[in-house]
C-alpha cells in the first residue's frame, strides 16, 4: 500500500486579490495636519514562490495593486499666492521576502521588503494567514502597511503611507 502523499508549500504560485486600504498623507516639511486622508478598494494580482524545509516555509512573493484611496489637497507650494495641487499614486506595486510557520495546510506568515509607485520608492511590513484547499488552490488573507517618503512637490519632502487589508487566491504549481 502506497503511503499518501505529504503536503508542502514549495513552488511557483500565481493569484489574484482584493481589499480595503486607507492612507495616512503628511507633510513632513510643515509638519501640517493630515491632508483628506481616504480609504478604499484595493485590488491586484501576485505572483511568487514558496520553499519549505521542515515546518518553515521561506519565499519571495510580488504585486502590483490598483489603490481607489489617494489622497489629493492643495497648498502655496511655491508661494505665488495660488495653491498647487497634488494628487497620490492611484496604483502601488511590491516586491517581499515571506517567512513563517505551516501547519499542515495553514500558514502562518510574516512579510517585507521593497514598495514602489509612480516616481517614489519605499518599504512595507506585514503578515497573513494562507490555507491550501487543495494541493493547487489556497486562499489567504494579508495585512501590510506601506511607507513612501517623496520630494516631488516643489522640493518639500511628503510622506505616503498606508494600511491595507486583502483576501488572496493562489493557484500554485507545487511539488507534491
Amino acid at each position: 500500500m502506497a503511503a499518501a502523499p505529504i503536503f508542502t508549500w514549495t513552488g511557483f504560485y500565481v493569484g489574484v486579490n482584493a481589499g480595503y486600504g486607507w492612507s495616512n498623507d503628511d507633510f513632513d516639511a510643515f509638519d501640517a495636519a493630515d491632508v483628506d486622508d481616504d480609504g478604499g478598494f484595493v485590488g491586484g494580482a501576485q505572483v511568487g514562490y514558496n520553499y519549505q524545509i521542515g515546518s518553515f516555509v521561506v519565499g519571495l512573493e510580488g504585486d502590483i495593486q490598483y489603490a481607489d484611496f489617494g489622497a489629493e489637497g492643495a497648498f502655496d507650494f511655491d508661494g505665488d499666492g495660488d495653491d498647487d495641487t497634488f494628487e497620490s499614486s492611484d496604483w502601488f506595486g511590491t516586491v517581499r521576502a515571506r517567512a513563517g510557520v505551516a501547519f499542515g495546510q495553514a500558514l502562518i506568515y510574516a512579510t517585507g521588503g521593497f514598495a514602489f509607485a509612480d516616481d517614489a520608492n519605499g518599504w512595507t511590513v506585514g503578515g497573513g494567514l494562507e490555507y491550501a484547499f487543495t494541493n493547487n488552490l489556497s486562499a489567504k488573507i494579508e495585512g501590510l502597511y506601506v511607507n513612501f517618503e517623496e520630494d516631488d512637490i516643489a522640493g518639500f519632502e511628503m510622506e505616503n503611507d498606508f494600511g491595507v487589508v486583502r483576501a488572496g487566491l493562489n493557484f500554485r504549481f507545487g511539488t507534491y
